[in-house]
């Protein structure tokens, strides 16, 4: 038990560093992005954290397995380092016995992995597909921020000074429209009032911007005659209510679901789920061997062909998942076959591993 504790400290350790460095990487970029988005006036600042949330579980599931993976061929390859393995083996430790002692942190991981791919992401997609989706479902003048000049849709630009207290009601609002490609009318408007609001009809869903107190300016390029018109109320026609779509994409199904449906693409969807647990397993087998290093080369020695050997083991999965989704490949046979492989090739290693002995 001292030795099983020993090793699956060290194995858990270094995954969670390795975890962790993965982690903020691909979440960082995520971030930048949605940032961007919301500096763009694109989505609301309110709803950056609650999106990052949701992608989480996405991210861990591909993390996990190849953090694990790394975890034991860095975690092992220190022990081989520094001999500790020689004495391992001096008390009677083999490979199978040393197999059965990563078994068991595999088995935690793989228990993790499965909790995100078959519940956890596809829950999590849906959560954000549907405040996406409810965003863009608003007003188009709803992400508008005071002070800058915004696109919001239909060639119109508009800037703000300010909103009530009450947020209802726009101030000294400006807008701007282009003509539309291919439109018979080539005037551009710009619009200014004092006050402006969004309002939608009841009947028809029409989603209208209307103006009040404010001057509208017809001009065309190239000509030196203008248009100009004094109101009281002006209304500015936005475009039908749009309701939310239906969220019917494989991606956001249950595993329950994906199960009872015998379309190729929800079977490819729901072997991608269930292979990713499974994956943990035949990735702990792999790294076993291939953390066996002479302590002259380095706990290094290994890793780039370690690395290697993941992504054309994930690479190989997902050209398996598209195949299977286009028909070409028969869903009975399924991305098994890779499984398969590479389950295969690290019962080869541990075999060679085991005739050579762990000196």
């Amino acid at each position: 038990m001292i030795l099983f504790r020993y090793l699956t400290r060290e194995v858990l350790l270094t995954m969670s560093a390795v975890a962790g460095i993965l982690l903020l990487v691909i979440m960082g970029s995520r971030f930048i992005r949605y940032f961007s988005d919301a500096a763009e006036g694109d989505i609301p600042v309110t709803i950056l954290g609650s999106l990052m949330v949701f992608h989480l579980p996405g991210f861990m599931e591909l993390i996990l397995p190849l953090s694990f993976f790394l975890g034991i061929l860095l975690a092992y390859g220190q022990l081989y380092m520094n001999s500790e393995i020689t004495v391992m083996v001096a008390c009677g430790m083999s490979p199978m016995r040393l197999l059965r002692v990563t078994l068991l942190p595999a088995s935690v991981v793989a228990v993790l992995v499965g909790l995100c791919s078959l519940w956890l992401t596809p829950a999590g997609a849906l959560q954000t597909e549907a405040a996406l989706e409810e965003q863009r479902s608003r007003l188009d003048v709803s992400v508008l921020a005071p002070g800058r000049f915004q696109d919001f849709g239909g060639g119109r630009t508009a800037y703000i000074s300010d909103f009530s207290s009450d947020g209802t009601e726009m101030q000294e609002v400006l807008v701007h429209e282009q003509p539309v490609s291919g439109a018979e009318k080539t005037h551009s408007y710009v619009t200014r009032a004092g006050s402006g609001y969004q309002e939608t009809s009841v009947e028809t869903g029409s989603r209208f911007l209307v103006l009040e107190d404010g001057e509208r300016y017809g001009v065309t390029p190239g000509k030196q005659a203008a248009e100009r018109l004094t109101f009281e109320r002006y209304t500015l026609r936005l475009g039908l209510s749009r309701n939310r779509q239906e969220l019917d994409s494989l991606e956001y199904a249950t595993t329950a679901e994906l199960w009872n449906d015998p379309t190729p693409r929800a079977q490819a969807q729901f072997q991608w789920r269930v292979g990713l647990p499974l994956m943990v397993f035949i990735l702990a087998l792999l790294a076993q061997p291939l953390s066996r290093v002479n302590p002259r080369q380095g706990r290094f020695a290994k890793l780039l062909p370690a690395v290697f050997l993941y992504v054309a083991y994930l690479s190989l999965l997902l050209a398996a998942v598209d195949a299977i989704g286009s028909g070409a490949l028969a869903v009975a046979l399924g991305v098994w076959p890779v499984h398969g492989l590479f389950l295969a090739l690290g019962c080869l290693l541990l075999w060679h591993s085991q005739r050579k002995g762990m000196r």
